[in-house]
C-alpha cells in the first residue's frame, strides 16, 4: 500500500510509517511532560490519501497498542470515562454490543507510538483466515481480526468484504469501510 496524503501540508508522517512522538518542554504549572505526536500530526486529526491500487481513503491519527500489526482492526475512543482525550486504540475484541468506532492500522503502531488508521475506503485488514469472498457482512473475530462468521462476535457496521482471505496476501483481505464501528446493543 502506497497511500500518499493529499492534504496541503507536506510534513505529515507518511501513512505507512510510525511516529514515536516527542516530549515538549516541561509544563511549569504541573511539572510534567507527556509525549505527543510530532507536529503537524495531532491526535484525532483526519487526512485524506490516495493509493494507486486501492483508491482514496481517510485516515485518523491515533495512539497505538501492543501487538498491533498492519491491518489490525482496532477500537478507539477520543475520550475516556473521565473525559480525558486519549485517542488510545485497543485490538478489537469479538465482544457483542460494543458500540465503538473501529479503524484499520496502517503500520505496526505499538504502545507509546502514533500512527495513521484507516476509517474510509478500501482497507487491507487482518483476518482469522475465514473471511469469505464478498460482498458480504464482516464480523469481529478478536485480536484485531475479522471473519465472515456471525457466530464469532460483533458485526462491523459500515463494512463490506471485497475479497476473501489471501488477497492481497496471506492472512489479509480487502474490506470496503466507511467510518466502521462495532455494533451496539439492539433494543
Amino acid at each position: 500500500m502506497a497511500y500518499k496524503i493529499t492534504e496541503p501540508d507536506s510534513a505529515f508522517t507518511p501513512i505507512s510509517l510510525v511516529d514515536v512522538g516527542f516530549a515538549p518542554p516541561v509544563n511549569v504549572s504541573s511539572g510534567s511532560t507527556s509525549v505527543i505526536p510530532t507536529p503537524p500530526n495531532n491526535l484525532g486529526q483526519i487526512v485524506r490519501a490516495v493509493d494507486p491500487v486501492y483508491g482514496a481513503g481517510e485516515f485518523i491519527c491515533l495512539q497505538g497498542v501492543a501487538s498491533t500489526v498492519v491491518g489490525s482492526i482496532v477500537s478507539w475512543a477520543g475520550v475516556n470515562s473521565t473525559a480525558t482525550q486519549t485517542w488510545q486504540t485497543a485490538l478489537a475484541a469479538a465482544t457483542a454490543n460494543q458500540g465503538q468506532p473501529l479503524a484499520v492500522a496502517m503500520a505496526a503502531t505499538l504502545a507509546g507510538q502514533y500512527g495513521w488508521y484507516q476509517i474510509q475506503g478500501n482497507a487491507v485488514v487482518a483476518t482469522n483466515g475465514t473471511l469469505a469472498a464478498g460482498p458480504g457482512k464482516v464480523f469481529l473475530a478478536g485480536s484485531g481480526q475479522v471473519t465472515s462468521s456471525a457466530a464469532a462476535g460483533a458485526e462491523v457496521l459500515n463494512a463490506i468484504n471485497v475479497s476473501a482471505t489471501g488477497t492481497p496476501a496471506a492472512g489479509l483481505a480487502i474490506v470496503s469501510i466507511d467510518r466502521p464501528f462495532a455494533q451496539g446493543q439492539i433494543t
